[in-house]
């Protein structure tokens, strides 16, 4: 039987004893391209922190069933200070760099590792840019490169596609497709109408998790699952379904 790669198991977290998760579990399996979905507020990102080890849960365990593995993050482009003074290829090189150390000399394989990244990503010209000059979209490119330098198992993007225009998002999700043949994703975002064409399943977080094994969904089972979301895909071209008004 296939172990998972990160297992939570009975997760209660929140902030400053009031929780807003409440009895989560979440498998996640190699190769896995997960679409959490939920309200503002309802607990993704809080998920997202507990899976990262950056939010200790009240109760709960998260677990690594097949050994420590590699993680790669996405945080939203809005967590970034672009006033920072550091270029484009600095942020990818600190992907590098162990927890809290910074050492700016890197070994012969891990500078191929960096320029071969940013040939792939088409970011080779900006290289030597500051990030304060970047699009949107340039950013969260970087962001990416910077999560993937490391070959991660697990790679964890939260809602990539905001503040990026249509041309980006196109090439984004293309990106990680490909990038779903070597490892596993997990995808947060307010808009399954454009995401259910890339993930494999969906789970629905507000409060509680709601897992579906699949990238379909229908306006029946959101309301079920409490999950105030709505826009849906059916087929290749998504529409957004509307309550009565």
């Amino acid at each position: 039987m296939t172990m998972p790669i990160a297992s939570l198991k009975g997760i209660i977290a929140g902030y400053n004893d009031e929780p807003v998760l409440r009895n989560i579990g979440l498998e996640v399996f190699a190769n896995d391209f997960i679409g959490v979905i939920g309200p503002n507020g309802g607990g993704k990102t809080t998920l997202i922190k507990v899976l990262l080890g950056i939010l200790k849960p009240f109760k709960g365990t998260v677990e690594f069933p097949s050994g420590k593995i590699k993680i790669g993050y996405l945080p939203q482009a809005s967590q970034i200070d672009k006033s920072f003074p550091i270029s484009v290829k600095e942020v990818v090189q600190s992907g590098l760099q162990p927890h809290n150390k910074w050492n700016p000399v890197l070994s012969a394989r891990q500078k191929q590792k960096v320029v071969k990244l940013l040939n792939e990503s088409g970011l080779q010209a900006l290289a030597k840019r500051p990030i304060g000059s970047l699009s949107g979209g340039q950013l969260q490119k970087v962001l990416l490169c910077r999560a993937l330098i490391n070959e991660p198992d697990l790679l964890v993007l939260d809602e990539p596609n905001t503040y990026v225009d249509k041309n980006f998002e196109y090439e984004l999700y293309q990106w990680l497709k490909e990038l779903n043949k070597s490892m596993a994703i997990i995808l947060v975002s307010h808009d399954i109408g454009t995401i259910s064409s890339m993930v494999k399943t969906i789970a629905c977080v507000n409060g509680d998790l709601h897992y579906h094994p699949s990238n379909t969904i229908s306006a029946e089972l959101l309301q079920v699952y409490k999950c105030p979301i709505d826009l849906i895909a059916h087929g290749p071209i998504p529409h957004r379904v509307l309550k009565k008004h």
